[in-house]
C-alpha cells in the first residue's frame, strides 16, 4: 500500500518552486499542464493545478462557500515533515516563502513548528529528540 500526498496549487511554477527550494524535492514526471510529481521524500507528492474559485468538491457548487481559495484555511489532515534540525529547516522553508505561524516549541519527545506554504496548507515542521514519539507513548 502506498500514500502519495496530493495537493492543490493555483500556480504550478510557484508550487514546484516552493516545495523543491523548501525540501530538497526534485521534479519527477509532468502530467500535462495541470500536474507534476515531486520526488525525494518518504512518498511523492503531486501538485495539481487548481483555480481559486473553482469547486472544492462536486457538490461544492450546490454548497455557498466551499470554493478552493489559497488564502490560509483550516483542513483536518496535514503534512508532518521529520528534519534533522528544525532551525535550518524552518530558516530554509521561510526563505522558500513558507510562514512560520508560532515559535518553534520544544517537548521532551522533540521540537515542532507550525508552519504554512504559500497556498495555505498547513504542515508542521519535527524535529525528534530523546526517543521521539515513544517518550510520551502509552
Amino acid at each position: 500500500m502506498e500514500f502519495p500526498v496530493n495537493l492543490d496549487v493555483d500556480d504550478l511554477q510557484r508550487g514546484i518552486d516552493f516545495y523543491v527550494n523548501a525540501f530538497g524535492l526534485e521534479v519527477g514526471r509532468r502530467f500535462g499542464e495541470d500536474g507534476i510529481e515531486l520526488i525525494g521524500g518518504p512518498a511523492p507528492i503531486y501538485l495539481l493545478a487548481k483555480a481559486s474559485g473553482s469547486p472544492a468538491y462536486a457538490a461544492a457548487g450546490i454548497t455557498p462557500g466551499e470554493q478552493r481559495h489559497y488564502t490560509r484555511h483550516w483542513t483536518p489532515v496535514h503534512l508532518d515533515v521529520v528534519v534533522e534540525n528544525i532551525d535550518a529547516a524552518v530558516e530554509r522553508a521561510i526563505a522558500a516563502g513558507a510562514t512560520q505561524e508560532r515559535p518553534t516549541v520544544t517537548d521532551d519527545w522533540g521540537k515542532l513548528a507550525l508552519m504554512v506554504d504559500p497556498f495555505g496548507h498547513g504542515f508542521c515542521l519535527v524535529q525528534f529528540l530523546n526517543r521521539g514519539y515513544d517518550e510520551i507513548a502509552t
